[in-house]
């Protein structure tokens, strides 16, 4: 198993500008691939920003998994040589709500799995489905898994994630500056189940605050070893594996 350098992500969505939203994901993705990203990972509900509210009053905005809307990022893929994490409300089976849905698009474009956020926050219960299964891929040899935002609070994600041979767990979410997950959430998983965590976050005004940066990555000792800071939109590579 060698090496996968990771670009975790921090840019302030448009709401509901889905289109507006994907031209900055496609050019960070190029941008990441360009420093030797293999993989890009970005905040929750990257697609639309953080708008629960806007997202159940706007069916429009609820995406399919090959939805064209989304073309520019696959191609950024395949330009890049590079994978993205990528998350959205995204149609579901469960019960006509969509999920809190991370799409893993491959190198090639292709969609290599889904994952629904499953501990839903808040008003997030009224408006999505909760995903029933763990999100799993394998890049290079790296077995990886995700999780959105509130789910990680839930130590056993991890816990399982660790015992199911992943190395590297990916966190999407939205979170303020003052979020004590910086401290008592993302670096303690790493350090109680030998992981790197790897965080993609927001910036600017959304539904339930404003969004703090700081997307980065902690290695498996629990010590940070990227951290794009509080301020400035674009990425930060952590080599992970």
């Amino acid at each position: 198993m060698g090496a996968v350098i990771i670009a975790a992500t921090q840019f302030a969505p448009v709401a509901g500008d889905i289109e507006a939203n994907v031209r900055t994901i496609a050019g960070l993705i190029r941008t990441a691939g360009g420093d030797g990203a293999r993989l890009v990972v970005f905040a929750e509900l990257c697609l639309t920003g953080y708008e629960p509210s806007l997202i159940q009053d706007t069916p429009a905005l609820v995406l399919s998994e090959d939805d064209e809307r989304l073309e520019p990022i696959r191609e950024a893929c395949r330009t890049a040589g590079a994978a993205a994490v990528v998350n959205g409300p995204v149609r579901s089976a469960a019960d006509g709500r969509p999920g809190v849905t991370s799409l893993v698009i491959g190198p090639d474009g292709s969609l290599l799995t889904r994952y629904d956020k499953q501990h839903l926050y808040g008003i997030e219960a009224e408006v999505f489905a909760p995903g029933t299964a763990d999100g799993r891929f394998a890049l290079d040899g790296v077995r990886f898994a995700t999780a959105t935002c509130y789910d990680n609070r839930f130590p056993e994600l991890a816990e399982r994630a660790a015992a199911d041979g992943c190395t590297v767990y990916l966190a999407s979410s939205v979170l303020a500056a003052d979020n004590d997950s910086f401290e008592k959430v993302y670096p303690v998983r790493a350090r109680d189940f030998g992981l790197y965590v790897v965080l993609g976050n927001a910036l600017g005004p959304n539904e339930d605050g404003v969004g703090g940066g700081g997307a980065g990555a902690w290695g498996p000792d629990g010590e940070r070893i990227a951290d794009a800071g509080p301020v400035e939109p674009g990425h930060v590579l952590a080599e992970v594996g």
